[in-house]
């Protein structure tokens, strides 16, 4: 365990020479297990001849009681048990570095087996549990407030390294057996680094398997899809998992949002909030999230809350307004409190719920739009080295 203050990052010379060693290590061949959507996972048994109700107690061992190790499935014979282990793996990605926030918030970097990293943070309050989970090593956006917009796109995550932060999670949270009625996880956000809709197919599968009621079992109404605005996929998302939706708006006027969430330039704010109002299971119980950063000068003038009330009319919605959480480099200061104050109030009078988030983690740069590995995507050279050896 860490804190902010004895946590130092590598320069980008050294991640790469790390990333570079790591990566050239001897790979583990035996199929990872951790990540396979019910279906997949009957297959890969099926595959050795074991039959289909040894689906279910894997199943329940892998997600239900965090087991790590095929030795420690008891329900299982002995002989079953040493046989899953030769051909089979259960991964989780390592934790680089765990710091712990004077507010009890919690950030792991973690490490998958190319050697890249993403972040991970939990949140702890009073009546529920949030983690943030990544969908990306690095981000394919340039946010200009966003910490992890100044790293470029490494990769997508697969299944196995999305759901393997939530088993991180768990793991350290001591939360298994999972469901019960005091856990300590009860929300996740897909908030991390990246955009989870440049990376839809992989992330719907990580949250098919975290929503299945026999393992994590965290219902569609309990997890949190932030997209900066990829208009296409948002239906599909809606349709095929249901889960809500959190829009990162940030400004009310094109030629602002296009400095500050460029893929605007794409799909803007009209489009984008036609496909919200279309977004599949809408209604005022489930409303859509529109996150709003609060930056002295470019979006949080009274106009601008007006602008933002008249956009958004006719959806069913609540405004989260994020005050700024400053980054090394960036160029942008938080809007003082009395302004967030009365942009607040101006929304809260048009009928929208307008909290104003409390930042959390800011000293350990887990807040909102803080997160940021020194993960750099190989050049061809390199990785035909790395694969050569």
């Amino acid at each position: 365990m860490s804190t902010a203050t004895d946590t130092v990052s590598a320069s980008a010379p050294e991640a790469r020479a790390e990333l570079l060693a790591f990566a050239s290590r001897p790979a583990d061949a035996r199929p990872d297990l951790l990540g396979l959507e019910r279906e997949a996972l009957a297959a890969v048994l099926a595959g050795i001849g074991l039959p289909a109700f040894r689906t279910g107690q894997i199943w329940h061992w892998l997600y239900h009681r965090g087991a790590t190790d095929f030795q420690a499935m008891t329900t299982l014979a002995k002989p079953l048990r040493a046989r899953l282990a030769e051909t089979f793996r259960i991964s989780r990605p390592s934790v680089v570095t765990r710091q712990d926030s004077v507010d009890g918030t919690i950030k792991w970097l973690l490490r998958f087996a190319d050697g890249n990293e993403a972040e991970a943070v939990f949140i702890p309050e009073e009546d529920r549990g949030t983690l943030c989970v990544s969908s990306q090593v690095g981000c394919t956006l340039t946010c200009s407030f966003c910490h992890t917009g100044t790293q470029r796109l490494v990769r997508n995550l697969t299944p196995a390294e999305i759901v393997g932060q939530v088993m991180v999670a768990l793991d350290h949270l001591g939360a298994y057996p999972t469901g019960g009625p005091n856990r300590p996880l009860t929300n996740i956000v897909l908030m991390g680094m990246g955009e989870p809709l440049y990376n839809f197919d992989n992330v719907a599968s990580a949250m098919r398997i975290i929503m299945d009621g026999e393992g994590v079992a965290l219902s569609k109404r309990r997890i949190t899809l932030s997209t900066s605005g990829v208009v296409p996929m948002m239906a599909q998302c809606g349709a095929d998992l249901g889960v809500n939706l959190a829009i990162s708006l940030h400004a009310t006027t094109d030629a602002v949002r296009d400095e500050l969430v460029p893929i605007n330039r794409k799909w803007p704010i009209a489009e984008l909030l036609d496909a919200c109002r279309r977004y599949p299971g809408l209604n005022n119980a489930r409303r859509i999230t529109f996150e709003y950063v609060m930056l002295a000068g470019v979006n949080d003038a009274p106009a601008d809350a007006r602008r933002l009330v008249a956009l958004i009319e006719g959806i069913p919605a609540k405004i989260n307004l994020i005050p700024f959480n400053p980054w090394p480099g960036s160029k942008y200061v938080c809007s003082d409190a009395d302004t967030i104050e009365r942009f607040a109030q101006i929304v809260l009078a048009a009928g929208y719920a307008s909290p104003v988030r409390t930042p959390r983690g800011r000293d350990i740069l887990a807040a909102c739009g803080q997160l940021k590995s020194d993960s750099a995507k190989l050049t061809r050279r390199e990785a035909r080295s790395v694969a050569a050896e």
